[in-house]
């Protein structure tokens, strides 16, 4: 196991989620049911999916692309997302 890798990607992704969309959710809905496990576990349960949706998608992305060009195009789909929110479409 690499624990630098995994420190790494804890420490990036627990700041990158930090007031996100996802945890407001988890906040609102918490208030409003009044019942935390219920709504923890599938929030953990939906993250880990996505999670590993990302990692099958970018392993199998990096077998045909060069590092460089998906660096490049997940910079862009952020960039078209932040956009989208801007102009609230999303």
């Amino acid at each position: 196991m690499d624990w630098r890798l995994f420190a790494t990607t804890f420490a990036a992704l627990f700041i990158a989620e930090l007031g996100d969309k996802t945890q407001l959710a988890v906040i609102t809905l918490t208030c409003e049911h009044q019942r935390p496990l219920p709504i923890f576990l599938g929030a953990a349960a939906a993250l880990v999916t996505v999670t590993l949706l990302g990692v099958i998608g970018g392993q199998a992305l990096y077998r045909f692309l060069p590092l460089e060009i998906l660096r490049k195009l997940a910079a862009g789909l952020f960039v078209v997302m932040g956009l989208l929110m801007w102009f609230e479409v999303l």
